[in-house]
């Protein structure tokens, strides 16, 4: 397993729609530890492959407590099938875009089909923090960022922020 470097915004790539993922092999269970050990050493509750620039439909999550033990879950081609009319709001952070924590309303409760670390299809209801974080990470992967769901004004600024980081950084051309 390896930790990998984890893309932030103004990065394009983050804009980009992830493949599909044609079949689980090795690569993918191997991609899918490393972006385990990513978001475990960011620390974070969910990682998508964009966010370490692999354009593909792999997300994997751990949403257990602090207090309890490692839950890891993987999701490959995940898609939500159902979503409640009934919304929740929960203040959304991102790895991809540090230290910068905003409310966001989405569905309360979902169901998602998507092949597990075997390529088993499977299918999930969720709500309360899982529920979040899937919608989070299913976003990632059609090139949806948390704060494409917060008002114009605060999504300018947000972009304006990093954006004018990565410059004082030297990375504008990326």
């Amino acid at each position: 397993m390896a930790i990998r470097p984890i893309i932030c915004i103004p990065d394009p790539r983050l804009r980009l729609v992830s493949e599909p993922v044609a079949a689980i092999d090795d690569e993918v269970r191997a991609l899918m530890d490393d972006m385990l050990a990513t978001m475990y050493e960011a620390p974070g509750i969910g990682l998508a492959a964009i966010q370490i620039a692999v354009p593909r439909r792999v997300v994997v999550m751990d949403v257990a407590g602090k207090d309890d033990p490692p839950a890891p879950m993987v999701f490959v081609n995940p898609e939500i099938t159902w979503s409640s009319e009934e919304t929740n709001v929960h203040e959304e952070g991102c790895l991809s875009i540090p230290d910068y924590y905003e409310e966001v309303t989405r569905p309360a409760k979902v169901r998602a089909r998507f092949l597990d670390r075997d390529g088993k299809q499977r299918e999930i209801e969720a709500d309360g923090l899982l529920a979040t974080c899937l919608q989070h990470e299913i976003d990632h992967l059609n090139g949806v960022l948390f704060i494409d769901h917060l008002s114009r004004l605060k999504r300018e600024r947000a972009i304006k922020r990093f954006t004018k980081a990565a410059a004082m950084r030297g990375e504008e051309g990326m």
